[in-house]
């Protein structure tokens, strides 16, 4: 059998030919990238992955679990082949749904379904809840479909039919000149730290503008309402923070009006705010949970609220997919599972994410001025690049001093290291990201 070989400098080259290349310079070494940091197999450098491929990566590179030989044949086995998951059943898929429901699920969420992508689980998310409205307006002799979601402003929920109509993301490019549904978008009352004085004055006063502005929507199309959504930390949107008393108040909006609360948790799911879940560091369930990125396998769970109509978890077909979650993502998500259970790394997501935070709270006091609005939870951290600074030139410098991090918002720098990052790599990256803070800061100020 004649197999390619290209070499690392000639990756984006060749991969240019047929598509836009126009990501990140590096070329991924597999074998050489170790827990936190990532081999460039181009430049031959090493980076502190404060990246983990959009948050998607739970375990850093080559893990010990993953990297003996019988995982690797484990693995092999199934990558042999695909079965479609939907109809046909493997010892293998149950003992990944029976992880799953043991490590991941809280009691309350009694159905789970499974797909490829998390625009994909979101996407039937909305089909639970339109499907559901359907049902419990026919009970009330209503002739409305429940065609409507209520979302918010700098929302990212995906690229896919009817998650378009969701994204507000910063980057029109990613949703302009595509047709959309015009449905309730909603001021976003996000914190701005530290909530205290005129800060949690202005967001008090936010979240008064938002509810009413969902009442509004509510009292202009009573009937068509199906699903309220929203990410508990908005990622890609600016990595931005809510109050649990405004949950709340979304909780009791639902349930007043047979709306479904439905929580994206495809970037924030899976331990890293400390929690498995986001919304359990708050007083409140949502109806359905978003999952995707670090679970591998993307879809979503829900609860039994929806259990007093034929729903779409007891008809069959209405949710469903050919492959209902790639096979060998569910091998793996399942050794990721026990690692983070065996391991305890959601504690440790907890515990790092307070020296993360701590660290840029503590720049920020130092600095008095080029980063501001220091904010997290558990490894879900960011800061904002304060007015007169260029957040290009710090991300541009952070990468030059060996780190990876993304830009979010307007004007803001996230960073979401995997679950078991050591002590000595996330400290060795704060310690380059703050140099490159301080380098910037001083040539802006000089």
């Amino acid at each position: 059998m004649v197999r390619i070989r290209i070499p690392a400098d000639r990756v984006h080259e060749n991969l240019g030919r047929y598509m836009l290349v126009d990501g990140m310079d590096i070329v991924l070494d597999l074998e050489k990238s170790k827990g936190a940091m990532v081999h460039d197999a181009r430049s031959g450098r090493d980076f502190v992955d404060f990246f983990s491929f959009f948050a998607s990566q739970p375990i850093g590179m080559n893990h010990p679990r993953m990297c003996n030989q019988e995982t690797i044949e484990y693995l092999g086995r199934a990558a042999l082949h695909k079965p479609s998951n939907s109809d046909v059943y493997t010892v293998e898929m149950a003992e990944y749904v029976e992880t799953f429901g043991r490590v991941a699920v809280p009691k309350s969420f009694k159905h789970l379904f499974f797909i490829e992508g998390g625009g994909l689980a979101v996407e039937n998310a909305l089909k639970t809840a339109f499907d559901w409205k359907y049902h419990k307006n026919k009970a009330k002799g209503i002739d409305k479909e429940g065609s409507k979601i209520i979302h918010f402003r700098h929302c990212f929920h995906g690229r896919t039919g009817y998650t378009m109509s969701l994204t507000d993301s910063f980057d029109l490019r990613k949703t302009a000149h595509f047709p959309k549904f015009d449905w309730p978008r909603i001021t976003t009352p996000w914190i701005t730290f530290p909530l205290e004085g005129e800060n949690l004055k202005a967001v008090e006063a936010a979240e008064t503008q938002a509810i009413a502005e969902i009442h509004q929507a509510l009292q202009a199309s009573p009937h068509e309402i199906a699903g309220l959504i929203i990410e508990p930390i908005q990622g890609e949107g600016g990595d931005n923070h809510f109050r649990g008393e405004f949950f709340e108040a979304l909780r009791k909006i639902c349930d007043e009006n047979e709306i479904l609360l439905i929580f994206d948790e495809v970037q924030s799911g899976l331990g890293l705010t400390g929690k498995m879940w986001a919304f359990q560091h708050f007083n409140i369930t949502p109806d359905i949970v978003c999952f995707g990125k670090k679970t591998q396998v993307c879809g979503i769970m829900v609860t039994g609220r929806i259990d007093d109509v034929d729903n779409v978890f007891k008809v069959s077909s209405r949710l469903n997919s050919t492959w209902g979650g790639n096979f060998v993502d569910m091998i793996r998500s399942r050794l990721h599972l026990e690692i983070i259970e065996e391991e305890k790394l959601v504690d440790r997501a907890r515990t790092s994410g307070e020296i993360l935070l701590g660290r840029f709270q503590k720049l920020q006091a130092e600095l008095g001025g080029g980063i501001e609005n220091a904010r997290g939870r558990g490894l879900m951290c960011a800061f904002s690049v304060s007015d007169g600074f260029s957040r290009k030139e710090m991300l541009a410098k952070i990468y030059e001093n060996g780190v990876i991090a993304l830009p979010c918002g307007r004007r803001s720098i996230r960073v979401r290291p995997s679950l078991d990052i050591s002590r000595e790599v996330l400290e060795a990256g704060i310690d380059k990201i703050e140099a490159a803070i301080k380098t910037v800061v001083a040539a802006g100020k000089a």
